[in-house]
């Protein structure tokens, strides 16, 4: 079985199911993935993520603010840790700095940042981190403020092996899309082949990036099972190894039972 570690189920393309999420659902559950986290980005979408997470027993939530979600003021402690009293929610995220798209907002990007890993260091649920030219801050921020026995995750990961093994370091997993499976990823798978298979998750951060045959097409979580697959091949393993391995490692990491 399988988990979709990182997914956007609020904002998937339901057409294929006659608006039905229980139907998305439900086709990657036919495909082996019994297991997502639907993921948090800013304060309007909370809810949501959390109305799905209740809804379905195989899906967990979590709650941040997106680097490019962030308002000119900044979400307060208070209110994160409050949205992250619930059971279902098992992470606070995705936070993390984004200088590609938004290097005006560098300040503002570190604080909510900052924030989100004090957070998450007091109540004990590991930080969701999406990072893009932004290695260097990432890393020292992680490294000042993060907790090294919650941890985290860097998803949907796209930098150097530096980086990945300077978060390994640091207690961190790396998680990987179907950004693997495109053609000009050599670098990147490269990293795959490099990163411990047990510090390793899978995730579509659907309705994003669908990989390979599918690109092109809207993204849902039933696509992990070929990002898993491009992991088994690239480091010379099983697909039901990979599978049990990330489940593993989900399950660890968010502090999950079966």
């Amino acid at each position: 079985m399988l988990v979709d570690s990182h997914c956007h189920l609020d904002r998937i393309d339901l057409s294929p199911y006659d608006g039905s999420l229980d139907a998305a659902v439900k086709a990657a559950t036919e495909r082996g993935v019994d297991r997502m986290l639907c993921i948090g980005i800013d304060l309007n979408n909370a809810p949501a993520v959390v109305a799905i997470a209740e809804k379905f027993p195989n899906i967990y939530a979590s709650v941040g603010i997106h680097p490019l979600d962030i308002a000119d003021e900044i979400c307060s402690k208070q209110t994160l840790l409050t949205l992250a009293d619930h059971p279902k929610v098992v992470a606070i995220g995705e936070t993390g700095l984004d200088y590609y798209y938004s290097s005006e907002r560098k300040e503002a990007q570190q604080q909510s940042f900052t924030q989100h890993l004090q957070v998450s260091a007091s109540c004990g649920k590991p930080t969701i981190v999406h990072t893009r030219d932004a290695r260097a801050d990432t890393l020292k921020l992680i490294a000042e403020h993060g907790s090294a026995e919650v941890g985290g995750v860097l998803h949907c990961f796209t930098e150097s092996w530096e980086m990945a093994e300077a978060a390994l370091d640091m207690g961190y997993y790396i998680s990987f899309s179907g950004i693997i499976t495109f053609k000009n990823a050599q670098e990147l798978r490269e990293v795959v082949r490099r990163v411990p298979i047990s510090r390793l998750l899978v995730e579509t951060d659907s309705p994003y990036l669908a990989p390979v045959p599918y690109r092109g097409k809207k993204n849902e979580p039933k696509y992990v099972v070929e990002v898993a697959e491009c992991v088994a091949e690239l480091k010379g393993l099983s697909f039901a190894e990979v599978a049990q391995q990330t489940t593993a490692n989900f399950e660890q990491l968010f502090s999950l039972g079966r």
